[in-house]
């Protein structure tokens, strides 16, 4: 009695263990939006079904345990994958309580409400729902690798807490994260909460916000161009790049193999971002750096002449793309022929050395420094003369995507490189604050003039008889370009050969007379296909992207066109608010709206929010469930056009005009392969 012990055991400290409950108060990770505001990344609650088929919690009054096994299996059937018999079969096994596998893991807000609505209407017992927390991707492969995952952390078995363990998730995981809060409080004997008493409280911190560079209308059409190629020809690696060629934002970039990481298929095939962890030779897009140098070294005279088709140095042999060359040509020629031979005669005349100090200058060796984890620094040895001077048409070096982008910004930049940047600021969620990303530029050795001169001559590659990007024109805008097939190195030494065993890329650059964009692609070791040559998979991406990319931000540019001045209202930013609450708002301020999903809560807007709209504007509200299709018909094309860019499904139109009729129904679910035919006519 005087010690409080028994045995060494603290009495006391035993029954505050008790009836002591210390709940942990869980802290919201942070939302990670695109360039326009829509989210990509945002928390969600997921559930796990649980029944409960034991009677021995139950009470006469209060049954919590399956009594109908065969209703509850009935109803759980219309809801879930599973057949009424498993489910039967589960709900009747000799256990306390049984789960459901996959099929009842990771469940939606709106399953689990059509469940326990349906439920109840009966009357049915037994069957219960753990929430989690999960990380919500609206738009499932999105520049996955890039923005990353967050998952349940798996070394705090009893935690909530989501970890960053792939691309932006995993690098500003500390700044996403947040910091949990903490609620104590006593309960009596019977799990009752004592009233009256002193409940101690630690806030939660939810974690800061994330605004990123990549607009959301360029990504998603740019994976699905990919998706196309990747489909058609089989490459073992793509990888496609759009950059403001003035400020370093990357604008949207993929890669394949990639993943969905809403659903996680693909998942296993890498966990490597090429971005920034794929190191290869790249070939003769390396020749944009190499004639700016002999440009700025004085060495590049367009219209002397040389020998081309081969050159003997350093104990090897050079060879042009035609081993016996096209005779005696100009040095611009040989630029728009992409001949070897022109540019290690460039490099021999200015010196290894200050090509050395090009290279070193141009960041090729070093990390830029972009937020993402992981990234590789490439390798320059430079210790050989045969290596030295290939260098000059990009073998012999290993770089990586987003080093060869910094470098090309040289060019666009009026010879200052811009460091790429995926993050545009980062936005305090308790304040309000926000910490823009400042354009970070870096000197190099090449002036203005030298920069605005190599734009010229690489349209030459572009607009020449015999240019090798010729194929890479874009209507309506003049560009720059250079093309690249680099072989590939063994592991057990030597180059593969033959057949499409190569990297095929390209770089443009536009519009030439102010180069605001730089689109960069790799295509390696793809199957023809009935194409003659691996350039030709490259521009089944380059092309449509680069004239949306070009047509997109010339146009958001341009001074506004004269209209005749319609009432209009402002659209106020409603993600993240409860779709019912949005939904009466609108119908009181008599705003036409189409909802997408049956979600309980607002994601993605268009217009985007604040936008100012009028009766000629269709609103689309995407929501957190699972997407459906609205009622399409009456809808413009344009309208149409709109949904498939929100949702990612594939779309077929048939006659002009507007919706006639649609092949799947309304409120049909937007599942992955889904191909949606609109029949459309001037009349409707």
């Amino acid at each position: 009695m005087v010690t409080g012990e028994v045995n060494g055991e603290n009495l006391i400290q035993n029954v505050h263990k008790l009836y002591t409950r210390n709940n942990t108060l869980q802290a919201n990770r942070g939302t990670i939006y695109d360039a326009n505001g829509n989210p990509i990344a945002l928390d969600a609650n997921s559930y796990k079904m649980v029944a409960v088929l034991t009677d021995e919690w139950s009470t006469p009054k209060r049954p919590i345990h399956i009594q109908d096994p065969q209703a509850v299996a009935q109803v759980l059937s219309e809801h879930m994958s599973m057949s009424e018999e498993e489910l039967h079969d589960r709900l009747t096994l000799d256990n306390s309580q049984v789960e459901f596998g996959s099929d009842g893991n990771n469940l939606t807000y709106e399953t689990v409400s059509g469940i326990k609505e349906s439920l109840e209407k009966q009357e049915l017992t037994g069957i219960t729902f753990e929430e989690k927390k999960s990380r919500l991707y609206p738009n499932g492969t999105f520049a996955s690798h890039t923005v990353g995952l967050a998952q349940r952390d798996s070394e705090a078995e009893d935690s909530q807490s989501l970890k960053g363990v792939l691309g932006l998730e995993k690098e500003f995981d500390d700044i996403l994260s947040g910091e949990d809060g903490w609620i104590e409080y006593q309960r009596d004997r019977f799990g009752y909460v004592i009233p009256n008493q002193e409940i101690e409280e630690v806030l939660p911190t939810d974690g800061n916000d994330i605004q990123l560079t990549i607009d959301r209308r360029m990504q998603i059409f740019l994976e699905s161009i990919v998706e196309d190629v990747n489909a058609e020809h089989e490459p073992e690696a793509i990888t496609a790049t759009l950059m403001n060629a003035k400020t370093g934002e990357i604008l949207a970039t993929t890669q394949r193999p990639t993943f969905n990481a809403t659903t996680k298929e693909g998942i296993d095939q890498t966990w490597q971002n090429f971005l920034i962890e794929y190191t290869f030779e790249p070939g003769s897009t390396m020749k944009v750096m190499t004639l700016a140098a002999a440009i700025e070294e004085g060495t590049f005279r367009p219209n002397d002449y040389y020998r081309s088709g081969k050159i003997q140095i350093g104990g090897g042999t050079v060879h042009d793309v035609k081993p016996e060359g096209w005779g005696y040509i100009s040095y611009l020629e040989g630029l728009a022929r992409s001949s070897n031979v022109s540019f290690v005669h460039q490099i021999e005349e200015m010196g290894y050395d200050k090509w050395k100090n090009h290279l070193d200058s141009f960041g090729f060796g070093q990390e830029t420094g972009i937020s993402l984890p992981n990234e590789y620094s490439g390798s320059n040895p430079y210790d050989r003369t045969l290596q030295k001077v290939n260098t000059s048409f990009g073998q012999g070096i290993s770089v990586t995507p987003i080093q060869m982008l910094r470098a090309f910004s040289a060019v666009t930049n009026e010879g200052n490189m811009v460091e790429p940047h995926l993050v545009k600021k980062i936005i305090d969620t308790k304040t309000g604050e926000e910490e823009l990303v400042e354009t970070e530029e870096t000197a190099t050795l090449i002036s203005k003039e030298t920069a605005v001169q190599t734009l010229e001559y690489l349209t030459e590659t572009v607009y020449s008889d015999v240019g090798t990007a010729r194929g890479y024109e874009v209507e309506g805008f003049e560009i720059a370009a250079k093309t690249g097939t680099a072989q590939i190195s063994r592991e057990t030494g030597g180059y593969y050969s033959g057949g499409s065993n190569y990297i095929y890329s390209v770089v443009g650059m536009g519009p030439v007379e102010d180069s605001e964009l730089i689109l960069y692609v790799t295509v390696q070791k793809p199957t023809l296909n009935g194409v003659g040559h691996g350039s030709h998979v490259v521009q089944k991406i380059f092309n449509p992207v680069m004239k949306r990319a070009l047509e997109y931000y010339s146009n958001a540019n341009d001074s506004e066109v004269d209209s005749v001045e319609e009432e209009k209202q402002q659209l106020e930013n409603v993600i993240q608010q409860s779709t019912q609450a949005v939904m009466d708002q609108l119908d009181n301020e008599e705003i036409d709206y189409s909802i997408i999903g049956s979600g309980d809560t607002i994601v993605q807007q268009h217009p985007d929010p604040n936008a100012e709209i009028d009766a000629s504007n269709r609103v689309m509200l995407l929501t957190n469930g699972a997407m459906t299709l609205p009622d399409l018909t009456g809808w413009s094309k344009s309208d149409v056009l709109k949904l498939a860019e929100l949702t990612g499904i594939d779309v077929t139109f048939e006659g002009e005009g507007f919706v006639l009729s649609q092949n799947l129904p309304a409120n049909a679910f937007i599942e992955s392969g889904n191909e949606l035919t609109v029949v459309l006519s001037p009349n409707q």
